[in-house]
């Protein structure tokens, strides 16, 4: 059901296509660099999802996590030969995936600024083991994020609703004081579930305009004021 009327105190984002440039764009500089296509690695991906019973979910796999990071590579590099006769090296997949990736700055000075004003801001994120310290490199949370969860560690994750019951519990919110600002549509829906607002996130501009709509002090953001 959709959540009750009232402003939100809790601005939740996630990482990957949020906080960095869309990760449609990230896979292609990734592939380009590592000489395969995008559409067949994604599909080894899928491969080794489905056989990990997540349904062809392509990161489920890491991100709870059901494989290690060593062991989701050698399995990907198996489905790629096997299904595409494509021979590849996926080892180190997290620092390359990182190497050079940019952050989403204009959405970061957001997330400042409401904060400055007094907002809860914290990152929700399907995020695997491996990728923690590559994350936390390219975007530090201390200074940014009054609270981080992250699938990994509460053995949950998006859209399931026991994540955001355990991230609204983490800001000590109600549901329906939460948001989250995710690229995915089905994480979104999966917080409306839970009782909490969903923005999906197509650029800065347009997430701080809804964002301004939902907290009290975030409007002066949206006509691009702020601390």
């Amino acid at each position: 059901m959709p959540p009750a009327a009232g402003p939100v105190r809790a601005v939740w984002t996630d990482y990957g296509g949020v906080l960095t440039p869309p990760v449609a764009a990230s896979m292609e500089t990734f592939c380009a660099r590592l000489g395969v296509p995008p559409d067949t690695l994604l599909a080894a991906m899928r491969q080794v999802s489905r056989d990990c019973g997540a349904d062809g979910d392509l990161m489920a796999p890491l991100d709870t996590p059901l494989l290690t990071q060593e062991s989701w590579e050698r399995r990907v590099e198996d489905a790629l030969a096997t299904h595409s006769g494509v021979r590849a090296d996926l080892g180190d997949y997290p620092a390359r995936w990182f190497a050079d990736r940019a952050v989403n700055q204009p959405w970061l000075d957001t997330l400042h600024r409401l904060r400055a004003q007094g907002v809860f801001i914290g990152l929700l994120s399907n995020m695997p083991p491996a990728w923690d310290r590559h994350w936390r490199l390219a975007v530090p949370p201390d200074g940014l994020f009054d609270a981080v969860v992250l699938s990994y560690e509460a053995g949950c994750r998006k859209p399931d609703e026991e994540i955001f019951c355990h991230a609204a519990e983490r800001a000590g919110m109600r549901p329906e004081e939460c948001v989250l600002v995710d690229d995915l549509a089905v994480n979104c829906a999966g917080a409306v579930r839970a009782g909490w607002h969903g923005i999906e996130f197509t650029g800065a501009e347009a997430a701080t305009a809804r964002v301004g709509e939902l907290v009290p002090v975030g409007r002066a953001l949206a006509r691009g004021g702020g601390a």
